[in-house]
């Protein structure tokens, strides 16, 4: 699960395994084993990942499927069109 997680947020930012290994300063060939579920990030990495992604470790590590947004710097006006778009979404369902 946590594998799967890391590679899809991966490449979700657009990012290969040589940027991301770059980011946490550490080797490609570690990024690729946790992809692969080889071996886990270790408690340092999974909040170094979180924090980079954006997303709770409790996401990383399959405990929730919720993805946390931040829109800590937006303006009053933006967060409410991501309120807007949120409820948007949700109607069409």
């Amino acid at each position: 699960m946590v594998s799967d997680r890391i590679k899809q947020l991966r490449l979700s930012n657009n990012m290969t395994q040589t940027d991301l290994a770059k980011k946490l300063n550490i080797t490609r060939s570690s990024v690729n084993a946790w992809e692969m579920g080889i071996s886990t990030p270790s408690t340092t990495y999974l909040v170094e990942l979180a924090q980079l992604f954006h997303v709770s470790t409790d996401y990383l590590l399959g405990l929730s499927d919720g993805v946390s947004l931040d829109i800590s710097n937006l303006s009053e006006k933006e967060v409410q069109l991501v309120y807007d778009l949120v409820r948007y979404f949700r109607e069409k369902k």
